[in-house]
């Protein structure tokens, strides 16, 4: 006797609710995170960072547009992420968004999750630590 897909993804939930623990049912929304939050300033640790990172970007390398690695004045390089969509409506509409690394490190190396955004229409920058589930503006 063959199984339906209905009654094998069933099965899955279930045996998912039952090995973490969770009550309810699964849907594709609980898969997901909370939507980000947006603070309309920056105290948490690593806002130094990124304010000078923002002073750099700024200041020496005029925020460039191009999606790829800069020379940074510590002999490291840093990567500009180019546009950032926000896609998730974090950040105000309307807005046209650039992001940057904060962290200089070895060019090629591994990104971090910490993030400056720009907003290239009014200047707003915002610090986001986790990758874009935190906006802290600077």
């Amino acid at each position: 006797m063959r199984t339906s897909p209905t009654r094998l993804l069933v099965a899955l939930a279930t045996a998912i609710t039952l090995l973490t623990g969770l009550t309810g049912t699964l849907s594709p929304a609980s898969a997901h995170t909370s939507p980000a939050a947006v603070y309309p300033n920056c105290t948490i640790p690593g806002c130094a960072a990124a304010r000078d990172a923002n002073m750099i970007w700024g200041t020496q390398l005029h925020y460039p547009a191009a999606r790829r690695w800069f020379p940074w004045p510590t002999g490291q390089s840093n990567f500009s992420g180019g546009v950032f969509g926000n896609r998730e409506h974090q950040l105000p509409a309307g807005g046209d968004y650039a992001e940057y690394d904060v962290f200089p490190r070895r060019q090629g190396s591994p990104r971090d999750a910490h993030r400056i955004v720009l907003d290239r229409n009014t200047g707003t920058v915002w610090y986001s630590p986790d990758h874009y589930r935190n906006f802290y503006q600077l």
